[in-house]
């Protein structure tokens, strides 16, 4: 879908989900610079579910971190963020969140949607210890400190940490890996209903990557989160996410549920970016990259956005801008005109075993 295109996208059918939590609606960020609008995220629309794992993918600057931060009205000047955001906090009541005053989103944040940025290093007072840290969070919110330290301690202890050890500790006497797990138990300390996660994992080896996701999963389900993780690395979030999101030139693509967009992409960019991907059960001789680049926010392509870079690009593809439509399930939905050539045209490199068979019914 284009930027060129916004009104036509405002109609979106969303995919049904039986208690969203978040409801986003024509979702749009730009930054009027010198040399034009930058729009750096594009009419997106999607419910995320309660207790739900939302995988969101792309390649790197294809929207996804504006997405996070619009979700927590926390684009940056001199972005402009419009749209609609609605939070459910499970009472009945909704709340508008790009309605918010300041005082009230500063209480949304971490209460009731938190983050966890990418680097922890970088998110840390290198002057405090980490204790400080859920301490000063704790005072800031009006929490009972004692008690919050207490459960901070509680979640260390659940994320494989020694409690004691870590508070007293200096961000950088810590490993990247035990930083990053400490992030996340801060981030949660306040007991969130969503939390956000924004490349957590990047900077860690494969080891530690997967470590932290069944770490992750434990606490989705001792601590009711809903958890949106945002991610380039489509297979490894695949494991934990129930279902799959993909953003291409700052809108989003593709829609399903994991054994849906592994087992059965229907979006030639998904199929691409599934084959561009190291996997152990492949030689890296069969890694395909997709050619091309990705569009410059100022001068993104009219019709299609992924149309020069797609082996089905036709004439259509060039002039219209293809909305969501259901594929192979009703739920799952896909931005394109040609999606049902695509696995003739694009097919995957490996057997992908380890989803399910997709009912093309």
């Amino acid at each position: 879908m284009s930027t060129h295109e916004t009104s036509q996208t405002a109609s979106t059918e969303v995919p049904d989900v039986a208690d969203p939590i978040l409801e986003i609606r024509d979702a749009e960020v730009y930054f009027d610079m010198d040399r034009g609008v930058s729009r750096v995220l594009d009419n997106v629309s999607v419910d995320i579910e309660r207790g739900e794992v939302l995988g969101i993918v792309g390649e790197s600057g294809s929207g996804k971190s504006m997405l996070a931060s619009a979700l927590l009205d926390a684009v940056v000047d001199p972005g402009i963020l419009s749209g609609q955001i609605t939070y459910h906090p499970g009472d009945g009541s909704s709340v508008d969140v790009l309605g918010l005053e300041k005082e009230q989103l500063r209480q949304l944040r971490w209460e009731d949607i938190s983050m966890v940025f990418q680097g922890a290093m970088s998110s840390f007072n290198p002057t405090m210890k980490v204790g400080g840290h859920f301490e000063e969070t704790l005072e800031a919110h009006d929490y009972d400190v004692d008690a919050g330290m207490e459960r901070a301690r509680e979640l260390l202890s659940d994320l494989y940490l020694e409690p004691e050890r870590v508070l007293d500790s200096f961000p950088h006497e810590l490993s990247g890996g035990m930083q990053q797990r400490a992030l996340i138990a801060l981030s949660v300390v306040l007991e969130p209903n969503v939390l956000v996660m924004d490349e957590p994992t990047a900077a860690l080896d494969l080891l530690m990557q997967r470590s932290i996701l069944s770490l992750l999963e434990d606490l989705k389900e001792k601590y009711d989160l809903t958890l949106i993780f945002i991610t380039h690395d489509l297979p490894l979030i695949a494991e934990l996410a129930d279902r799959l999101a993909v953003m291409y030139a700052f809108e989003l693509i593709e829609i399903g549920t994991s054994d849906e967009i592994l087992g059965d992409a229907a979006h030639p960019y998904t199929r691409s970016l599934l084959n561009a991907t190291p996997n152990l059960d492949a030689p890296l001789s069969e890694m395909q990259a997709i050619e091309g680049s990705a569009p410059d926010p100022v001068n993104v392509p009219s019709g299609c956005s992924y149309h020069p870079r797609c082996p089905l690009a036709d004439e259509e593809c060039v002039s219209e801008d293809p909305e969501f439509r259901p594929t192979f399930t009703e739920n799952h939905q896909a931005a394109c005109f040609h999606w049902q050539d695509s696995a003739e045209v694009i097919p995957f490199n490996i057997e992908r075993s380890d989803t399910s068979e997709v009912d093309d019914e």
